[in-house]
């Protein structure tokens, strides 16, 4: 996507529009108020001219061409040319149509003429008054006009002079000579004007927006490091962080606003979630922790009583007792094992050692008794394996699978370890016959989601999944995951799948 002009830019071009648009307004009304200016002064300085040539040239007002005297408006229009040649000057009867033409009659087109305009010209009426042009052309011409003096014989108004005083000579001898230069220098100040005041604006709005544009930048230099952040960590980055490196100051500005109201709900959505998450993980860790101190409350009670004899009942409540205590201790061991892993982003002790002797070793740890050892290996060993990370934490995250999978397939066959090689991952597969894990663990593990945020909740009470969350925990700060397998003995099976060193 092209990125779109700065604001600045934005400003400067509108301001251009705005210049030309408010210049061509300007030269149009100017040009509009200068011609009725002109007309007016041309009607208002020859207003008494239809009246003059009345009263001066009586022979003018006989409206029967027959008897009026044809030299002498010969004589009048010849006059009339010389000291006006775009004039034009019209006899009228009483009711405004043509009688004469002092010129050629050929050239009448309109014998009618609008008496009104006539009427509120000899009545007064403010300049510049139009009317009707005889030539017709079409357009309103200003004029001047004056009464025939009345006769006593005559039993209706004898008619009127109408001379206009616009015509078309006029008009073609102005289109060529009126205010062209005059028009041409004032569009070059005018054009000057505008350039100047171009200029001005462009440095004006740098100067104004320049904070604003240091603020976009900013924001775009902030925008492009939370997009490299995201992607990096796999996060998906909101719409408006995405969009916010296109566009100009404002925009971004704008998107940066979106983006930063997003990320305010979706933290206050977190810390919520958060919030929830620890009060269910408290709660749980109050009731795994009161079960069993209750009962090892009763069994300390039990022993400091005076009830119990000297003989195998005191043995057997000490070992319930321990039995207890134990339990509180590796419920305690575990939350502190977890919460460390959860405060840290990478392993902070590494050292080279054989993965297959540590897998080895794990599954000998649980073979103490005389009967059919709980573990075995299973499977053609892979040989020797080298890998880099944390031993004690590696052991421990292969300690917990193998003790909960004895656990949930107590009395059934006995857990199956193996360890493979798949390309450049090493995978410890642990398998038990017991019922298998809840639909909500294996659907975490197969989507690769926190066994701990937010904890699971067992159905009979308190959290579970401890060993597991610590086991997937320590495979992601080694770069490796957990994940579940289809079991061929019907019950859990595990992948602890870890990078092999190259």
């Amino acid at each position: 996507m092209l990125s779109r002009r700065s604001f600045t830019t934005r400003l400067t071009l509108a301001l251009a529009l705005l210049l030309l648009a408010y210049g061509a307004l300007v030269g149009l009304l100017g040009r509009h108020v200068a011609a009725e200016h002109e007309q007016e002064a041309l009607q208002r300085l020859s207003h008494g001219l239809a009246r003059h040539i009345v009263e001066h040239w009586p022979e003018i007002t006989l409206t029967d061409p027959d008897q009026a005297d044809r030299a002498a408006r010969a004589a009048l229009l010849s006059m009339l040319m010389v000291v006006n040649p775009g004039i034009q000057v019209y006899v009228l009867d009483a009711d405004g149509r043509v009688q004469a033409y002092i010129g050629d009659p050929g050239m009448v087109r309109q014998e009618q003429v609008d008496l009104q305009a006539v009427r509120d010209f000899l009545a007064g009426a403010a300049l510049p008054l139009r009317g009707t042009d005889p030539m017709g052309s079409g357009i309103p011409r200003i004029f001047s006009a004056a009464m025939f003096p009345p006769r006593a014989a005559d039993a209706r108004p004898p008619g009127y002079l109408y001379v206009v005083l616009d015509g078309q000579a006029r008009e073609q001898v102005a289109g060529q000579l009126s205010l062209r230069r005059v028009w041409q220098g004032a569009g070059l100040v005018a054009a000057a004007g505008m350039l100047v005041t171009l200029l001005l604006g462009i440095f004006v709005f740098r100067r104004l927006t320049q904070p604003l544009h240091r603020l976009a930048g900013r924001l775009r230099d902030y925008s492009l490091r939370t997009l490299n952040t995201g992607a990096a960590a796999g996060r998906r980055v909101p719409t408006g962080e995405q969009e916010r490196s296109t566009g100009d100051e404002v925009s971004a500005i704008g998107a940066a606003f979106d983006a930063m109201t997003q990320r305010i709900e979706a933290q206050t959505a977190r810390e919520q979630q958060q919030a929830s998450d620890h009060r269910e993980m408290m709660a749980g860790v109050a009731h795994d922790l009161r079960t069993p101190l209750t009962a090892l409350h009763g069994h300390l009670e039990a022993l400091a009583g005076r009830g119990l004899a000297e003989s195998g009942q005191r043995e057997r409540v000490l070992a319930a007792a321990l039995a207890q205590s134990d339990k509180v201790r590796l419920l305690s061991q575990q939350l502190f094992e977890l919460a460390a892993l959860q405060s840290t982003d990478q392993v902070l002790h590494r050292e080279r050692f054989r993965l297959d002797e540590l897998v080895t070793d794990a599954v000998q740890k649980f073979d103490l008794g005389d009967g059919p050892p709980p573990v075995t290996l299973h499977g053609a060993p892979p040989g020797p394996l080298e890998f880099e990370g944390d031993l004690h934490l590696i052991e421990r995250a292969l300690s917990n699978l193998i003790d909960n999978a004895m656990r949930h397939a107590a009395g059934a066959a006995p857990v199956r370890v193996s360890l493979r090689r798949e390309g450049g991952l090493a995978e410890v597969l642990v398998e038990d016959a017991g019922p298998g894990l809840s639909a909500e663990l294996l659907s975490r593990l197969e989507q690769g989601e926190s066994l701990r945020d937010p904890p699971l909740r067992r159905t009979s009470g308190g959290i579970g999944g401890l060993g597991l969350a610590i086991a997937q925990r320590v495979a992601a700060l080694h770069g490796g995951s957990l994940r579940p397998l289809p079991s061929v003995l019907g019950g859990t099976r595990l992948c602890l799948a870890l990078p092999l060193t190259n």
